[in-house]
């Protein structure tokens, strides 16, 4: 059985992105697999993976809010701004909640942040982390800045000593590790995350995400199929548009990408899921020459024939 869509995986703590990218390939049978965002390696949660040709709803899925749930731990940094790293920094403090949750409103809305040194990120063609186990990057890098939106940022509970839950409602590109470091310097004292959690990736959260181990049991059964979500439900948050008793001529227009005229009063520029006489065929998008299709998802066998 050939699967197409997305499926939430619960990432553990330990597996990076691209193993679970490597399991789902021989899992579902597919070589087109990829994931939405990486998720670091250290932390848990969602992360949804694109099945066969929902990789090509990369660029719709992985500009979504996310939400995570972190601790934030102060009196202590390490070179990874996680539990992972080598210990840089320490002081003695006791941090109260009351003056957590008194710097947190300084830290909504759009922000500046300099992603951490153990970051995918690349300098000159090389991923940052790489650079850094070279010793050849110690700082944050100023230039790598880059502004990203707090939507949501709350004290959840205190753990213990200087140890405090904290939930994030972010956009896509925050790093959860930089803003603990920063809250930290707000107060005065180093701060490093040393565990997170993701539990919403645009729709996708964590009450229907699967592990991995549940899909290999789910494969076994051969109840793989229940796991994937359509394509065109991962994107319900684009408007949907219903064409239907279009000629055969703009249906051979659209399949090949060629704008077709279209009177209905849509704003320029605006992408909609569409459907033709009831089948979901993909994206489009209002050009100035009509509308017509950017992601194409509907049969590959008229996509053959009509020479795409």
């Amino acid at each position: 059985m050939q699967f197409e869509g997305i499926v939430n995986v619960l990432k553990p703590p330990g597996m990076t992105s691209s193993d679970v990218v490597v399991d789902l390939r021989k899992i579902y049978g597919e070589k087109r697999v990829g994931h939405t965002g990486t998720l670091d390696p250290a932390a848990a949660g969602v992360l949804p993976i694109c099945i066969g040709r929902a990789t090509r709803l990369f660029d719709y899925l992985v500009d979504k809010q996310k939400e995570y749930i972190a601790e934030l731990r102060f009196g202590q940094t390490t070179d990874t701004l996680d539990a992972f790293g080598v210990l840089t920094a320490e002081c003695e403090c006791d941090v109260s909640s009351e003056q957590l949750i008194a710097v947190l409103p300084e830290f909504l809305g759009e922000i500046e942040q300099i992603p951490p040194i153990y970051s995918s990120l690349s300098v000159n063609g090389v991923k940052m982390y790489k650079l850094a186990r070279r010793g050849e990057v110690t700082e944050p890098i100023e230039d790598r800045k880059r502004i990203v939106s707090i939507y949501q940022l709350e004290l959840l509970d205190k753990l213990q000593k200087n140890s405090f839950l904290i939930k994030i409602r972010c956009s896509k590109g925050t790093y959860i590790r930089s803003l603990c470091r920063d809250i930290g310097e707000r107060l005065n004292v180093p701060a490093f995350m040393p565990f997170l959690l993701r539990t919403k990736s645009g729709k996708f959260g964590l009450e229907n995400s699967f592990t991995i181990a549940e899909l290999r049991d789910l494969k076994e059964t051969g109840e793989l199929a229940r796991t994937v979500t359509a394509m065109d439900e991962a994107v319900d948050h684009i408007p949907q548009l219903q064409l239907n008793g279009l000629s055969e001529r703009k249906k051979r227009l659209l399949i090949n990408g060629a704008p077709i005229p279209f009177d209905d009063e849509l704003k320029k520029g605006s992408v909609h899921r569409l459907y033709v006489d009831g089948e979901f065929i993909g994206l489009g998008v209002r050009g100035e020459e009509g509308l017509h299709v950017t992601v194409w998802l509907g049969s590959e066998d008229k996509q053959e024939k009509d020479g795409r």
